[in-house]
């Protein structure tokens, strides 16, 4: 090995070594694959984590909002740190969403009551009117504090 050093954010190892037969070099880039906890849905039943469910739903909640994929992508990374973060082996569906409704909460209000609508099967316009005022609740306590 000539050289290692870490990249992405410290989520890989990039390393340049040389073949002891040919003496040519290459890099390789090494990631440590990080094991999900398990979703246990409100029925009881267990299924894996589903990263694709989980940006389509979230892509759904920012469509034609002004979020960069960028973006997205680390907020996936977010929740799925925070999930893993819980050290548990199995998390319930509803606390997958509210981890979802937490970090979209911060990223774009809109999204956020979007996600928050379906997460929560909201019934009719005084359910959205009550998340939104919450919210802005919220946001008035944020801007008070600083």
């Amino acid at each position: 090995m000539i050289d290692s050093r870490l990249v992405a954010e410290g989520e890989q190892v990039r390393r340049r070594r040389e073949c002891q037969k040919c003496g040519e070099r290459f890099t390789t880039f090494e990631t440590a694959e990080l094991v999900m906890p398990r979703v246990v849905k409100n029925n009881g039943a267990r299924q894996p984590f589903d990263e694709e469910k989980l940006r389509s739903g979230l892509l759904r909640a920012l469509e034609k909002r002004p979020v960069d994929l960028e973006a997205i992508e680390s907020l996936i990374n977010r929740i799925k740190y925070r999930l893993r973060a819980t050290g548990e082996r199995e998390v319930k569906t509803r606390d997958v969403g509210e981890v979802v409704m937490d970090e979209l909460r911060q990223l774009d209000d809109v999204a956020y009551v979007r996600f928050a609508s379906v997460y929560r099967s909201f019934q009719d316009i005084k359910e959205f009117r009550d998340e939104i005022e919450r919210l802005d609740k919220g946001k008035n306590k944020l801007d008070r504090a600083k």
